[in-house]
C-alpha cells in the first residue's frame, strides 16, 4: 500500500483509515484497519486484558475493554456483564493517541486488527524491552 510521509510524522495512506504506531515522532508502521484490538498480560495477575478502539474521524474511541477474571487493579466498572468467563463493558473513552511503554518487566502487548495479530514490538520495530514509547493514533487521510 502506497504511504505518502507528511513533516509531523504522520502517513496518508491511500485514502482508507488506517492506525500509525509511531516512535519518537517516526513513523514505524502503519495499519489499514478502521478498529484494532490492544491485548496484555495484567504483571501480578498474569490474566488477559483486551481493548477494542475504532478510528472515527481524527480520534481513537475505546468502545469495548474486557477482562479475564479479577484481582489487583482489574476491578471492572458496575456495568460489566460477566460473559464467557470475561468481565465486559463498554468505556465509550474519546482519545486522540495512545501511549504504551515497551517494558523489560512484562510481556509484549498484542495488537490485532483485521484476523491478525503482531507484537506492538514487532510492528513499530522496537526491542520489547527497550522502554520506548509507542504511539498509536489514526491516520491522517
Amino acid at each position: 500500500m502506497a504511504h505518502a510521509h507528511r513533516r509531523d510524522g504522520q502517513a496518508e495512506v491511500g485514502g482508507l483509515n488506517a492506525v500509525c504506531l509511531l516512535v519518537a515522532g517516526v513513523l514505524r508502521a502503519s495499519l489499514p484497519a478502521t478498529d484494532f484490538t490492544l491485548a496484555w498480560q495484567h504483571s501480578v495477575e498474569k490474566t488477559r486484558w483486551e481493548e477494542r478502539y475504532r478510528i472515527d474521524g481524527d480520534r481513537l474511541m475505546l468502545d469495548r475493554a474486557r477482562i479475564q477474571g479479577l484481582g489487583a487493579g482489574m476491578e471492572p466498572p458496575a456495568d460489566a456483564r460477566l460473559v464467557d468467563g470475561w468481565w465486559v463493558w463498554e468505556p465509550g473513552v474519546e482519545l486522540s493517541e495512545l501511549r504504551i511503554t515497551l517494558s523489560a518487566f512484562t510481556r509484549d502487548y498484542d495488537v490485532c486488527w483485521q484476523d491478525r495479530c503482531e507484537s506492538l514490538a514487532t510492528l513499530a520495530r522496537a526491542a520489547p524491552t527497550s522502554n520506548q514509547a509507542v504511539t498509536l493514533r489514526p491516520c491522517v487521510r
